[in-house]
């Protein structure tokens, strides 16, 4: 969101306020935008961290699929020898033990991967709230300021320090 405007407006009206409280408001409006961009540059991390997982659970999901057709394959062989009375060859019962467990081994990690991307979206959505109020605390601070409310200015304090323990808590 393009704030540099808004910005150079803020601290022109600071500079030229005699009321000292708009001067900590517009501190606190940069430190509120800092916040911001730091959100809004985690969030997309992990919003690009969970995508990543989540291909790779479903690359992960594919492969135990491919496991289970050769499973399957394996399988029809055995019912054929059975059906003319032929011993199964080893070789198949060996593949069908084998296709068993790699599937296994292949889940396990295809639930990993999908824990993986739920917890990189978790702390997604906890960070872009953050910087949501953030944003919302810089619009509310400048009209305090062009107003001369400092209750509003209370307000964005407020604001910023729940967006400040959603922004740690996403971190974290």
């Amino acid at each position: 969101m393009p704030t540099e405007h808004l910005h150079e407006h803020i601290k022109e009206k600071a500079e030229k306020s005699k009321e000292r409280w708009v001067t900590y408001s517009a501190v606190s409006t940069a430190i509120m935008a800092v916040f911001a961009a730091l959100g809004s540059l985690m969030a997309g991390h992990h919003s690009n961290e969970a995508l990543i997982s989540q291909i790779k659970a479903s690359d992960q999901w594919s492969y135990y699929q491919a496991k289970g057709i050769k499973y399957e394959i394996a399988q029809s062989l055995a019912i054929q020898h059975a059906a003319v009375n032929a011993e199964v060859p080893a070789e198949v019962k060996e593949k069908q033990t084998r296709y068993k467990a790699e599937q296994e081994a292949i889940k396990e990690k295809a639930a990993d991967a999908e824990k993986d991307s739920e917890m990189h979206l978790a702390k997604h959505v906890t960070i872009a709230r953050s910087v949501t109020l953030f944003q919302i605390s810089i619009a509310i601070s400048a009209i305090a300021m062009l107003t001369h409310k400092r209750v509003l200015w209370y307000f964005t304090l407020l604001l910023s320090a729940v967006g400040a323990v959603l922004f740690f808590m996403g971190v974290m």
